[in-house]
Formats: C-alpha cells, structure tokens, sequence
C-alpha cells in the first residue's frame, strides 16, 4: 500500500444543531442544510475538502440510523458500509471507538483524521496542506493531534487548549498541550488570550488507529473492550445486530474527556487557515456577506427600512421580506415554523426549542 491509501476520514455528522432551529431539526439537521446558500449542504463541503487529499473508499461518515438516507442522498460517491450509524446517541468517544476499530480490521496501519461537518473553511490548499503535514506526522510518531484555532477574542462558548513544548512539523509549529479547559469564564478566556498560549479547540483530530485504540485501552477500557469483543463482526453481515445489542451499553461522553484530556502525548498544531464551527446563527451572521446595511440575506429578497445587522434566512429564494424599525435581529422563515429573536439571545434558542415543542409538540423540535 502506499502512502495515500492507508489515509483515511471519519466524518462526524450525527448532531441535531438546536441552535440553528427553527432549519436545523430532528429529523433534518443543519448538516445536511445549505447555510452559507452555496448550492452546496455543510456535509457535501466537507466531503469535497477531503476527497481532495483522501480515496473517496477511505472516507466514512458517522451518523445516527435515521440520517443514513440523508447521507447516501446527499453523497451519492460512497456506499452503504461507509456509514457508520448509531443506534442511540453516546457522545464522540464511542464512535469514534467503534469506527477505529472496524478501520483497523480493514487497514491497521491506517492514519487518521476525525472531522465534524458542520464547519466552514475558507482556504481549502491550506486546510489540505496542514491536514496532510498532520497524516504523516502521525503516521511517524505516537500521537494524537489536534488542531487548534488562535483564538481572536475572549469567547466563551469553545472549549481552550493550552500549550507549551515546542515540536517540529514540517514548515509548521507543532507544540505539545498541556491543558484543556472546557468553556471557561469570561475573566478565565480573557486570561487565556492575555498569556497568549492558547488556542480554541477546533475538534479536528489525527492518529493513527494503533494510537487511537492504545488511548483508549489506556484511559477508558470499558469502551474498548464492548467494542472489541464484537471484532469478529465488524465489516461482516453481523455487525448490525452486534451494534444495536451493545452500542447502547457504552458511557456517553466525549473523546475529549475519555480519551485527550487525560493522555500525555497530545499535540496541538495552531491552524493558519480560516475557521468557523458554524454553531450558532450569529456565527453563520459573520461569514456571509452583508448588504449595505449590515444585513445577511439567505435564501429571501429583502426590503429594509431602518434596519440592521440582521440575520434572515428562508426556505425559498423566491419569497420577500419586508423589516422596518429592526436591528441585530434572526429571523428564519420555514414552512411550518416562524422565528424573531434577537441575536444577542442565540444562545437561549435551545431553550425555546424545548419550550416549542413542550407546547406543540415533537414534531416542532
């Protein structure tokens, strides 16, 4: 095998993003939207940034059963056992297990990335270049790597890593972490960004599978071990019905927690190209482009008056929306939900979710 061929992806695309409610549901969730109005969804972005550096058979999406439809539909050049689906959701750690354990039957000299696709980037050569310095950094040496963001203000909502040790990657600074914070306070970010050491985690990694799996037999072996007794099955007609005894039997929690915090040969490279989680509607706000009045228009023709800085988003490009006297405003128009909230209150949007549909039912949530 050369090179390229033992490279593999891992594509997460299992999460419901409630804070892009009232188009981002249950049964439809944000990745498998067109946020940024491109003619493309956040999956088939993804999907094409890795293709580019990836065999398309070496790129497996996770997912939850009742996206795997949405994910055949919507990346028609992979097949079936390239998605890996859960039964019940249990967080990152447990797929991400699951999924290294069947790469590693296929492929054990098998490298690396696990990616959400919920994200936009920018400077796709760039992105490419780090990831592949990242590939055969961890294809040489015992690590796990993470990519961080150098972080441009005191944001709160990111998780921060905190590093020290400075290693050699190719044309790059690689360092090695010695902390992670999870959403730390206002005064504590501000702190971070004031020592200057610190990078917001991108939740972007790269191991090889050997590494990945030592980690976990290391720091959390009741994951491994549900898994790995069921070794036999994976990659066979069996493994469905392996997967839906067991898979709800795994600890939910994050890789994060089961897997890096606790290990002491992670690696951290501070990304060069541009970055955004895509998580809330403000953070879509600031990618796009904006009218003379500051306002962001997806999908609608807008017609304003006395009106700025706000974020409008509808299910069809046809329709008009007329605003007077309102600022600093989401407004997202869908067939069966209507929603008017300030943007300084994006935050609370799961809140209301749960309230709409404690109200009206699941079928709103």
């Amino acid at each position: 095998m050369n090179k390229q061929s033992n490279y593999y992806a891992i594509l997460m695309a299992g999460g419901v993003g409630s804070r892009f409610w009232p188009v981002s549901t249950t049964n439809f969730p944000k990745q498998f939207h067109d946020m940024l109005g491109t003619g493309q969804t956040l999956i088939q972005q993804t999907f094409q940034r890795f293709a580019a550096i990836i065999p398309t058979k070496n790129i497996f999406v996770l997912t939850n059963d009742c996206y795997i439809d949405l994910v055949l539909d919507q990346l028609p050049l992979i097949d079936r056992d390239q998605v890996i689906a859960e039964p019940v959701m249990r967080n990152t750690a447990p797929c991400i297990a699951y999924a290294s354990l069947k790469i590693q039957k296929k492929n054990p000299n098998a490298v690396m990335v696990v990616a959400p696709t919920d994200h936009w980037i920018c400077d796709l050569q760039t992105f490419q270049d780090d990831t592949l310095n990242c590939l055969s950094y961890a294809s040489q040496e015992q690590v796990l790597i993470t990519m961080g963001v150098k972080p441009t203000f005191a944001n709160t909502g990111y998780g921060y890593i905190q590093y020290n040790k400075h290693l050699e990657l190719s044309n790059k600074d690689i360092y090695a972490v010695k902390k992670f914070t999870e959403k730390p306070s206002l005064e504590l970010a501000q702190s971070f960004l004031d020592q200057g050491n610190f990078v917001w985690n991108a939740g972007i990694f790269i191991w090889s599978v050997q590494e990945i799996l030592k980690a976990f037999q290391d720091y959390y072996p009741s994951i491994y071990h549900l898994f790995n007794n069921g070794y036999d099955f994976l990659n066979t007609a069996d493994e469905t019905i392996f997967c839906k005894e067991n898979y709800a039997l795994a600890d939910s929690i994050s890789i994060d927690y089961a897997v890096l915090e606790p290990s002491d040969n992670v690696v951290v490279l501070p990304i060069s190209f541009d970055w955004n989680d895509l998580g809330t509607w403000g953070a879509l706000y600031e990618e796009l482009e904006k009218d003379k009045h500051n306002n962001a228009v997806v999908n609608a023709k807008l017609v304003d008056y006395n009106s700025t800085g706000n974020m409008l988003y509808t299910h069809n490009d046809k329709k008009v929306i007329v605003v007077d006297g309102l600022s600093d405003y989401i407004i997202v128009d869908q067939p069966d939900a209507l929603l008017i909230y300030p943007k300084s209150k994006e935050q609370s949007i799961k809140t209301v979710v749960s309230d709409v549909s404690d109200t009206y039912g699941e079928d709103y949530k």
